[in-house]
């Protein structure tokens, strides 16, 4: 049978989702969801569940949202589908206002007229791969939302379509959305055992075909200068300025060793926030590498630094506070779970999607997951640019992404 999927009905079911303004806040720790619409969004979102059909549908104060579609006639794995409610911090997700393009015609495409703000092809060439098809941009002022929020679209549209259709026998299949996935927390409140998969997919990924199941091993280091401050005009011999110490910290990180200077398995050290004064300054960085001893030594290689610099300016003048976010959950899948990475890729070819396997530069939910005992590759929903004003989403992408959840679900019991 041919799934043929309403694809006016799932752009509207995107564009509702992204009406809501869910962005994380990354310097919230203290409570979950770290936002006030996440939580709103999930209470939507839990009602739209049991709307089309959904049972055991539950909706936790911290805004974990689980349900199943039971089984059918088909015996075998209970498969799982997960994505997030947040979006990312590191652009406005408020007042979103999409930008339909209809047979995307190769050109640059002029998001918002009276602010002068355009999609350039020369700065994004990726898109013309896209031309002719409809495509969903931002009008320049804010991201889309597409991460992850058409993860979302595809996974309720897919269940929807499964119920609709009852003639295609399938096993037993859970759903859930999370909160803060953007800022690395959601894992860590989802109840692996409530949720009762015996593996699942997260619908957070990238352009049409993609497949991942190795991903950066990341720790988030906060790195703390400790200076002297001495009237300028006094200063000589006296001050200690730990803006120039951190200054000095970043120089002497490997200068080829930056996101913008790596690619494919390739790690990085980031330093992303810097604020303080002459007497403290605090540094946040990110530390990625797929490979785990690598990613070992660059760690070593921080508090190496920091003695160095505490041997020349005194001790206490640098701490290293260590945080490890998440590991290469490749490191699981090929512990006897490649069999869960085979169904994704006959369910994409299913749906007429040739695989694209790649390393994630990243992380998803299913990393940490996957260290949990839940194997959770990541399946792409089209989007591209995600995290800023330029990102964009293909909606016959979107749509391959519906297919393949359901493709998925039709051929799990195939692979118990």
């Amino acid at each position: 049978m041919i799934t043929m999927i309403d694809t006016e009905h799932v752009v509207q079911r995107f564009l509702k989702y992204v009406s809501f303004d869910t962005q994380s806040d990354e310097d919230n720790d203290a409570v979950c969801p770290s936002t006030p619409g996440q939580l709103v969004f999930a209470k939507a979102l839990a009602e739209e569940l049991k709307a089309i059909g959904l049972s055991d549908v539950t909706l936790d104060e911290h805004g974990y949202i689980m349900a199943t579609l039971p089984a059918n006639g088909a015996e075998g794995p209970v498969v799982g589908f997960i994505s997030h409610v947040d979006t990312s911090p590191d652009a406005s997700g408020r007042d979103i206002k999409p930008v339909r393009v209809t047979d995307y015609d190769g050109k640059d495409v002029v998001l918002n007229e009276a602010q002068g703000l355009v999609f350039s092809t020369k700065a994004f060439p990726e898109v013309l791969k896209y031309k002719g098809q409809d495509i969903l941009f931002t009008d320049g002022t804010t991201l889309l939302g597409a991460d992850d929020k058409a993860g979302i679209t595809a996974i309720v549209s897919a269940m929807e379509y499964l119920i609709q259709h009852p003639d295609i026998a399938h096993g037993t299949i859970r759903i859930g959305f999370t909160p803060d996935e953007e800022t690395g927390r959601s894992a860590a409140l989802f109840d692996v055992k409530q949720f009762a998969a015996d593996f699942a997919y997260t619908v957070d990924g990238g352009e049409l075909g993609g497949l991942e199941y190795e991903n950066f091993n990341a720790a988030n280091p906060v790195i703390t200068f400790h200076g002297r401050s001495v009237h300028t005009g006094d200063a000589k011999g006296k001050m200690v300025n730990a803006l120039s110490i951190a200054a000095e910290w970043q120089q002497l990180l490997p200068a080829g060793e930056k996101p913008e200077y790596t690619e494919g398995h390739e790690g990085f050290f980031h330093v992303y926030k810097l604020h303080g004064d002459v007497e403290t300054c605090t540094m946040h960085m990110l530390v990625r590498d797929h490979d785990r001893q690598h990613f070992e030594r660059r760690k070593a290689l921080l508090q190496q630094m920091a003695d160095f610099f505490n041997e020349k300016y005194g001790d206490g003048t640098v701490v290293v506070t260590p945080h490890d976010v998440y590991y290469n959950m490749l490191e699981k899948i090929e512990d006897g779970h490649m069999d869960v990475v085979d169904l994704a890729k006959e369910a994409m070819e299913a749906a007429g999607v040739t695989p694209q396997v790649a390393p994630i530069r990243g992380g998803t939910d299913g990393a940490q997951l996957s260290f949990r005992g839940l194997p959770c590759p990541n399946l792409f929903t089209g989007g591209a640019n995600f995290h800023g004003r330029y990102e964009y989403l293909p909606i016959p992408s979107l749509v391959k992404a519906c297919e393949t959840v359901i493709e998925i679900a039709k051929r799990a019991a195939q692979h118990s």
